[in-house]
């Protein structure tokens, strides 16, 4: 059942390793930070979250498809499946609501093949290089487009 102000924030592969795996493209904050912070300005908003990661293509599909009767608003950082899945680009172009599609680095300053994404085709908007503060630009974003179309 759709819940009238709930934010699925999905995190693709790799994302589990943030603040490990290349701190100098990507931080030195947790995936578990990021949560918190996007929790935090979430309540402010007057919005709850559904924060998730996998690694696996077709569990993000499967979330995309029953975030269809859930979810207010989507927020994606598909990291690396953002160049390669179509198949993802699909799920989030069945999805109803507003999409915001979210990259910690600048996708567009760095190796070639990551400057295009496929999920960008069905997002409604993208924040990239804002480091993990795109995460809660995003949530006030969808904040912003939900009043638009609230009763």
């Amino acid at each position: 059942m759709l819940t009238a102000r709930q934010i699925l924030i999905l995190n693709g592969p790799n994302l589990n390793l943030l603040g490990k795996r290349q701190p100098e493209i990507y931080g030195n904050e947790t995936l578990s930070d990021v949560e918190a912070k996007c929790r935090r300005v979430a309540g402010e908003q007057g919005l709850s979250v559904d924060f998730r990661q996998s690694n696996a293509e077709h569990e993000l599909i499967s979330w995309l498809h029953e975030a269809r009767e859930t979810a207010a608003g989507i927020i994606i950082n598909p990291a690396g499946y953002s160049h390669t899945s179509v198949a993802i680009m699909d799920a989030l172009a069945a999805c109803p609501c507003p999409i915001i599609e979210v990259h910690i680095s600048n996708i567009h300053r760095r190796e070639p093949f990551r400057h295009h994404s496929y999920v960008s085709h069905a997002a409604t908007g993208v924040i990239c290089g804002c480091g993990t503060q795109g995460y809660t630009l995003a949530l006030r974003r969808l904040a912003t487009l939900l009043e638009k179309v609230a009763p």
